[in-house]
């Protein structure tokens, strides 16, 4: 686990951003500032059989992170429509979230983009004052970062 990425380290203020989901969701970091936790779990790419193992497995401890007050979402450089057929088929209760256009502009903010354009496989915890309190980015895409690392954060906020 690294404590930082190429731009953001735990302790820095969370870069606000906009990003959309299926079904005309929008997401605003700043909308959720004083009220709840966000963990961003970052993913490189809808369908993927990494990703198709790691969102689910998430999606198992989504009740946990609600009863710490805390809102998860998943993002990826897809768009809405491949992340809305991807939500369906894997089965997951959390928003998926459209880094397409500016393409990847929110993962490059947050210092994950890869040089392929596509997101690391990464997982930010952002407190409810906006603060970054966890930071994991996965060695490789092809591993997936403990979850449960990140509930325990959030659970100690």
């Amino acid at each position: 686990m690294a404590d930082q990425t190429q731009t953001l380290k735990v302790g820095d203020q969370a870069p606000d951003f906009e990003l959309h989901g299926p079904g005309g969701f929008t997401f605003r970091l700043s909308d959720y500032r004083g009220k709840k936790n966000v963990v961003l779990f970052f993913f490189p790419a809808a369908f993927s059989p990494v990703c198709a193992q790691q969102l689910p497995d998430v999606e198992k401890q989504r009740l946990q992170f609600e009863d710490h007050e805390t809102q998860i979402v998943g993002i990826s450089v897809d768009n809405v429509w491949s992340l809305d057929a991807f939500r369906k088929q894997i089965g997951v209760g959390y928003p998926l979230l459209a880094d397409f256009w500016p393409h990847g502009a929110v993962a490059e903010k947050y210092g994950v983009l890869r040089p392929q354009g596509v997101s690391e496989r990464a997982i930010i915890a952002i407190d409810k004052q906006g603060v970054v309190r966890y930071i994991n980015v996965a060695p490789t895409p092809r591993e997936i970062p403990d979850t449960s690392e990140a509930l325990a954060c959030v659970a100690n906020l």
